[in-house]
């Protein structure tokens, strides 16, 4: 559906159009979102997609990301960052919790059927290493970072300013982390 769509050749994409949609979207006019859409929706679209992989994901995760960008817009600043850059954050967002959402999903199959995850194998393969169930052995707020840093993808400096704390600091937490799931390892 989304992959044929193409920007509208009659709506600007020039300075003075984005802010007069800005404007738009701080009154809540409803028809100042369909433009929106209709500017950026394609792309957006394509964005998800290559994140990821699924079409029907992408337009799930395409939807999710436009109420947020709806009922979230106070929060910009166009001082910060063009519209289009700001909308791209919240669906990378949204598109690594539909991520996280689709790979916890076979969990909670686990936990209904009482088969457990971490059944011996026959032979070792790292891709079947669970370092999710391994986080649980690490303190609540390692756990946090670690999440971020390694299942969300964010950089240091991101984790840094997503929890309000110093980059230093991240980075010797991140390496204390890395030192006790490396003794957990060793343990099992």
């Amino acid at each position: 559906m989304f992959s044929t769509l193409r920007p509208n050749a009659h709506i600007s994409t020039a300075p003075e159009a984005e802010a007069l949609l800005v404007q738009r979207l701080y009154a809540r006019e409803e028809t100042a979102m369909s433009v929106f859409y209709d500017r950026y929706g394609a792309t957006l679209y394509r964005f998800l997609l290559t994140v990821v992989k699924s079409p029907a994901m992408a337009e799930d995760a395409l939807q999710d990301a436009l109420i947020k960008i709806w009922f979230s817009f106070a929060s910009y600043d166009a001082s910060r960052g063009r519209l289009f850059t700001w909308a791209l954050q919240i669906c990378r967002y949204q598109a690594l919790d539909t991520l996280r959402r689709v790979h916890n999903r076979p969990c909670v199959e686990q936990q209904a059927t009482g088969k457990s995850a971490a059944e011996p194998s026959t032979s070792f393969q790292p891709e079947h290493l669970d370092v999710r169930a391994c986080l649980r052995y690490l303190r609540p707020d390692y756990q946090v970072l670690m999440e971020l840093r390694y299942f969300d993808g964010l950089s240091q400096a991101e984790v840094a300013e997503h929890l309000d704390m110093p980059v230093g600091t991240v980075k010797t937490q991140n390496r204390a982390a890395l030192r006790q799931l490396a003794a957990v390892w060793r343990e099992r």
